[in-house]
């Protein structure tokens, strides 16, 4: 398998301009960045759509669902566009956007095995979001950009942790 060189933005840039997209969310919002209260409001109406009964027997669902458009209203959906229309400009300006089913991997890793893996650490997470009822990146940008000393604390928590698992993954990338 011939691998052909990846491009990327810089990551100086690319972190200057999540900044600058801090900044206008606390300056014209008043609130910070963060995914995972979108991915609840999205899961919210999708559950809401088929099973309305159960959705009125969660605790604090009704006062999240009040009124017809509660899910345009929400900043934090917005958030989730956003993101998916800034991750596909950044992967097509870089020349990463694949036209056939291209998945990017290691050489000893099947696509399958990939995919599953990604969606796997995309389940853990998104749980483990909701128990800690947020995210890292609402943690590490707007509780570090606030200079909260927990956030500092948990980001160096994560880095350190996701440096130790490294070791037992690395294999899958060369």
């Amino acid at each position: 398998m011939q691998q052909r060189a990846q491009t990327y933005w810089s990551p100086y840039l690319a972190g200057f301009g999540l900044g600058l997209v801090l900044l206008a969310s606390i300056l014209l919002l008043g609130n910070g960045l963060g995914a995972s209260g979108g991915f609840a409001k999205v899961g919210l109406l999708a559950v809401n759509s088929v099973a309305p009964d159960h959705v009125q027997g969660l605790a604090n669902a009704p006062s999240i669902m009040a009124g017809e458009s509660f899910f345009m209203k929400d900043e934090l959906v917005f958030v989730l566009i956003g993101v998916a229309i800034g991750g596909f400009f950044s992967a097509f300006s870089s020349g990463r956007v694949a036209r056939r089913g291209v998945v990017e991997r290691g050489p000893t890793t099947s696509r399958r095995r990939r995919l599953f893996m990604a969606i796997a650490g995309g389940l853990m997470m998104g749980l483990a979001a909701r128990i800690a009822r947020g995210c890292t990146s609402g943690q590490a940008l707007t509780g570090g950009a606030m200079l909260s000393l927990g956030s500092w604390a948990f980001m160096f928590a994560v880095f350190a942790g996701g440096f130790g698992f490294a070791w037992f993954v690395r294999k899958q990338w060369q």
